[in-house]
């Protein structure tokens, strides 16, 4: 009966907080102490029933709601993983947590996972995201994530390739596969799961070019030079399996290659050539880099790249020191 108590103080204090300061906030919250100190409340039992909701059956609508907005299951899988483990620290009903509690939560996340600013404010993002999902709802009367300001998390000049190192990676693949690799990454400047996506029907040798699956499932054409079209052919030619794939592992069955494949052959490429911080990310922000440092518009290297919103194209493209001395 005393949670039942608490949950009726809650559900008052979250009514009148919109109307309240802080201060006649704290008077309520004495006088509600005052009110229900050694008082029963007797609620239909038929009543109760019909108002418990639990924390997964909420959590799954809200999953699905964002499934039906377009979400990737991936980010459908970031979201509940992200807030299981937050309802499970916390261990209230979502109409019972506060501001507090989640600050807290934040606070005691990053002290003992030892994780980046940037990864708390992506937490705190999917946080403020399902708060507000059960405002709009009406299952809750007001988001305690409302108050909880984006985190400072500083701004870092990304890493590019340099024209030596591009070349130096190209001149030590000890594959055709590896370079017809490298090439499209480089030159297409696609995402590595775009890649790893690719089956051998979507690419345009005529006219070089192939359409890729992006996020949000959103369809685009992306373009690559004559070199990549050499040794892509080449490439293609030597392979003696029928999977439909256009990147592939090198020993049988030859399976299409995945993104983990991708990320750690590159990463040995680059011990091999002492190339710091060697992944496929890097090559997207290079060639972003060099557009804008050829005069490129940023609308037309956000379409190159299929980002959304242009703000996010501004974080890929750094333009290169070499132009501040120019």
């Amino acid at each position: 009966m005393l949670d039942r108590v608490n949950q009726i103080k809650c559900e008052i204090e979250q009514q009148m907080c919109q109307v309240l300061n802080n201060e006649q906030m704290n008077w309520l919250q004495k006088v509600l102490e005052c009110v229900f100190l050694g008082k029963e409340i007797k609620i239909a039992e038929q009543d109760e029933v019909n108002s418990i909701t639990t924390n997964q059956e909420l959590l799954q609508v809200f999953l699905a709601a964002k499934r039906v907005e377009g979400c990737s299951e991936k980010s459908i899988t970031y979201y509940k993983t992200t807030l299981e483990t937050m309802l499970q620290r916390i261990n209230k009903s979502v109409k019972q947590v506060v501001t507090e509690d989640l600050r807290v939560y934040l606070s005691d996340y990053q002290k003992n996972s030892e994780v980046s600013k940037v990864t708390i404010d992506n937490i705190r993002r999917i946080l403020s995201s399902f708060f507000s999902w059960l405002e709009d709802e009406d299952y809750i009367l007001k988001s305690p994530a409302r108050r909880i300001h984006k985190i400072r998390t500083g701004s870092t000049v990304k890493e590019t390739y340099t024209d030596e190192e591009l070349e130096s990676m190209r001149d030590h693949c000890d594959t055709l596969r590896d370079l017809a690799l490298i090439d499209m990454l480089c030159s297409t400047g696609m995402r590595v799961g775009e890649l790893t996506s690719l089956n051998r029907r979507d690419v345009d040798f005529e006219k070089r070019e192939c359409i890729v699956l992006g996020k949000g499932d959103k369809e685009r054409r992306v373009y690559f030079d004559a070199r990549t079209k050499i040794h892509l052919k080449r490439y293609l030619e030597e392979r003696t399996d029928d999977n439909p794939a256009l990147f592939v592992t090198l020993n049988k069955p030859n399976a299409p290659l995945k993104i983990s494949g991708v990320e750690i052959r590159l990463r040995e490429l680059g011990k091999r050539l002492n190339i710091i911080k060697v992944h496929p990310h890097k090559f997207r922000r290079t060639l972003a880099t060099k557009a804008i440092d050829k005069g490129m518009p940023i609308e037309q290297v956000q379409v190159l790249l299929g980002h959304t919103k242009i703000d996010t194209t501004l974080q890929y493209a750094m333009v290169s020191q070499r132009n501040l001395y120019r």
